[in-house]
């Protein structure tokens, strides 16, 4: 079977689009989160999110087409051109017969989804735009990077809510693995903080609405005072490529996939299962497709999304798989920083994990200021710290009881 080398990342994020000014960020601990600028919230509970804006999306796209796109399709369209950029792959090195992408979003096209549905209303059908449907799909994410890149190979869109990115790439691992494809670009996308968005997760009392006057403490996954998570926007896409190519050309390897592990709980349409039986599961499956034991984990990027039930559930779940040595084992969750990119947030985390490493430092949970006796593991507490880390797993939990778990090996 082949190896699955990691060489290329885009990033949009509220840190901006600059890869080293969000590795710096994710180093220093800052946190992204803000009142929200986009829309008025005069009349939300909650009022912050870390929101993108360091982004153009004519710097990637024309007029036309960033006035048609839904933000979640731009995101995506723009970090798979900066993925292939940093890759340091020329036109005549992809096999654009065989190269496909695997993308995900939880949501998808949410904006143009309010946006016609508002003509709708108040203008009535014949107001609604004829590329209402295209653009506001999950699957146009993946299509238009397929257009815009040229990549003729497996193209699909996985939606499983906030598990969707983890997904997307280890089923795009999984697709070089066994030789069906010798590049993929993939990972996740997503732009939902919008007054639908927001009040769709502030009715289900999902996200906090304790921190508006203090809008960077307010993700603090692990910590006794978290109330909910806070929402991001934004995404990362990779490029994945057959191990033997990315050293052939003297590509820089990130990291190199070596497990993908999926399961369900079969539980509860948004509830953890009781003990983190499904992401035990997932967890162990990971560690079984990369022919490794708990004993090799030097690191966990947790799902930690700073809801009180999540972050008890995951923490159950890591000390079952690794019994204890999960006291030992640094764990982290990006969310922190970034807050919870849904669909996109297992691909923000990959992404900062590979960042850090790169550098020899694994990156904190910042805002961890009061333990909780049942999340009792070492949560790498407000500063990034030093660590030699060989392989590490991450993390994705979602809406629907789906677990994703990428294993990763540092290069």
């Amino acid at each position: 079977m082949r190896r699955v080398a990691i060489t290329g990342m885009g990033i949009v994020s509220a840190f901006g689009c600059d890869k080293e000014k969000v590795r710096a960020a994710f180093h220093d601990g800052k946190s992204a989160v803000r009142l929200i600028e986009k829309f008025d919230t005069t009349d939300f509970k909650v009022r912050v999110a870390a929101e993108v804006r360091d982004f153009d999306p004519l710097d990637f796209m024309g007029k036309k087409e960033a006035r048609q796109y839904d933000p979640y399709a731009q995101y995506a369209v723009a970090c798979a051109r900066m993925a292939i950029q940093d890759s340091g792959l020329k036109d005549d090195k992809i096999d654009h017969e065989l190269t496909g992408v695997i993308h995900g979003s939880g949501i998808g096209g949410l904006s143009v989804f309010c946006r016609d549905h508002e003509k709708l209303i108040t203008a009535g059908p014949d107001r609604v735009s004829p590329f209402y449907i295209p653009h506001s799909i999950a699957n146009i994410g993946a299509g238009l990077i397929a257009i815009h890149e040229n990549l003729q190979g497996p193209n699909f869109a996985v939606v499983s809510a906030c598990a969707s990115s983890n997904h997307a790439m280890g089923i795009a691992f999984h697709l070089i693995r066994s030789g069906v494809a010798p590049m993929m670009l993939s990972g996740g996308n997503e732009a939902a903080v919008i007054p639908l968005g927001l009040a769709g997760f502030q009715n289900m009392k999902a996200i906090t609405d304790e921190f508006n006057d203090d809008p960077a403490r307010a993700s603090r996954p692990f910590d006794l005072k978290r109330s909910g998570f806070v929402m991001g926007e934004g995404g990362v896409m990779f490029v994945f490529e057959d191990m033997e190519h990315a050293v052939s050309r003297g590509a820089r390897i990130y990291g190199e996939i070596i497990g993908f592990g999926q399961t369900c709980d079969a539980h509860h349409i948004t509830a953890p299962a009781p003990g983190g039986e499904g992401a035990i599961k997932a967890m162990k499956m990971a560690l079984d497709d990369a022919h490794i034991s708990p004993d090799d984990v030097d690191y966990i990027n947790a799902h930690g999304t700073s809801t009180p039930y999540n972050d008890k559930s995951e923490t159950e779940a890591i000390k079952s798989v690794f019994g204890e040595r999960a006291y030992k084992i640094p764990v982290s969750s990006t969310k922190s920083m970034v807050g919870h990119l849904l669909g996109a947030s297992g691909a923000i985390e990959l992404a900062a994990t590979l960042l850090g490493l790169e550098e020899g430092w694994i990156p904190p949970t910042i805002n961890y200021e009061f333990p909780d006796p049942e999340c009792d593991l070492d949560y790498v507490p407000n500063q990034s710290r030093k660590a030699d880390v060989e392989i590490f797993i991450s993390n994705s939990f979602g809406f629907g009881g789906h677990n994703a778990v990428l294993a990763v090996r540092k290069i």
